[in-house]
């Protein structure tokens, strides 16, 4: 058996429980407690759950009232995004004593391409037990990881396991894994696509392989082709290492609802403020300014304008945030606001470079 398309070896890295960890790890009072970061007021949200928390039923971006309830004991901590950030570094100064090719998705997980790495390491298996040790060794914190032919099953792979643990999918077994695997752990299948694939009689993989491209093209548009793909055990997307941002945006949430635009304008100018100091910092400018409305009963709203050139001011950012309040009527008290900024300087169009395709033996060791 071949396969005619390129197979390297991938692991994706996941930190368990990674926000609660870090915050277990620094204040000892708090190991084997649960433990939520985020708020536990009536407008707080859960932004991560320690697993003794989870086994509540307690989860990220849970309402903190509701996760309260759920686990009378549990202990809220005040986010530390700064310390975050530094813990994370550390983590990926680890990987790249392995490999350049890393793609952070973000503080937490990475993607790796170790096909050729610098320790010389023919084993992927390997290179992620031993990068998993190196993390508990040197961060105090535990990680798991999926490692696989690409990144889509090496991400779906790195949940199996967890926490601490991994998991390899090798070549041979990539259809048969991909074929039992339940619909609802394909990444890039949300809960409303998943309830879509149920009425349409897929539950696992072999169902949705079963399906031809028109008729996944016909009930899911573009991402028809990816789950046609994806279930066949094809992705070629690279491990990109400088991942570029399609936007960048600013928001906030009010402790009390808005009920009047002039109260929002004062609101939208620090917003507008924030953002202007984030495409400063990166040296980034855009075109479409999309304001977001998050009313009181939740719902959610955004209004866009496309420029016909590109800014990153504050002054005109905020003049049309201010057109585009104005465009329609509120339908409700507003908690959140938002701005940000797409069609990106940054966006350049891809080379045109022939598909490289090749037939690999499936002696491909893991």
């Amino acid at each position: 058996m071949e396969m005619d398309f390129p197979l390297r070896k991938i692991i994706h890295v996941d930190m368990d429980a990674f926000y609660a960890s870090v915050e277990q790890r620094d204040n000892p009072d708090l190991k084997g407690k649960p433990i939520a970061v985020g708020g536990g007021s009536k407008r707080g949200v859960v932004s991560a759950a320690s697993y003794e928390a989870r086994k509540f039923g307690v989860r990220s971006a849970m309402a903190g009232y509701i996760a309260k309830k759920n686990c009378p004991d549990l202990i809220f901590v005040r986010p530390r995004f700064d310390r975050y950030q530094e813990v994370s570094k550390q983590i990926r100064e680890i990987f790249f004593e392995y490999t350049d090719l890393v793609e952070p998705l973000s503080l937490d997980e990475a993607y790796l391409d170790v096909t050729e790495n610098k320790k010389g390491n023919p084993s992927a298996t390997l290179i992620a037990k031993e990068i998993r040790a190196k993390i508990l060794d040197k961060v105090g914190l535990t990680a798991s990881a999926g490692i696989s032919i690409n990144k889509f099953i090496a991400k779906v792979a790195s949940d199996f396991n967890k926490p601490n643990g991994q998991k390899t999918v090798n070549p041979e077994e990539v259809i048969p894994f991909l074929e039992e695997l339940d619909i609802r752990k394909f990444y890039g299948v949300g809960k409303v696509t998943a309830e879509k694939m149920y009425k349409l009689g897929i539950f696992t993989g072999k169902d949705l392989k079963d399906k031809t491209l028109e008729f996944l093209d016909l009930q899911f548009g573009k991402s028809g082709r990816y789950y046609y793909h994806v279930v066949r055990g094809v992705h070629t997307s690279e491990v990109k290492p400088h991942r570029i941002p399609k936007s960048v945006g600013a928001e906030r949430t009010f402790s009390e609802n808005l009920s009047s635009e002039i109260f929002m304008l004062e609101k939208l100018e620090h917003i507008a403020t924030e953002l202007e100091r984030r495409l400063e910092k990166s040296k980034i400018a855009g075109k479409t300014i999309t304001l977001k409305i998050k009313y009181s009963d939740f719902t959610l709203q955004t209004r866009s304008k496309t420029l016909p050139y590109f800014v990153s001011k504050k002054e005109l950012i905020l003049e049309t945030a201010k057109e585009l309040l104005y465009q329609a009527k509120m339908e409700n008290s507003v908690r959140l606001l938002g701005i940000s900024l797409a069609n990106l300087n940054t966006e350049k169009k891809k080379e045109q470079s022939p598909k490289e395709t090749f037939s690999v033996q499936l002696k491909f060791e893991f």
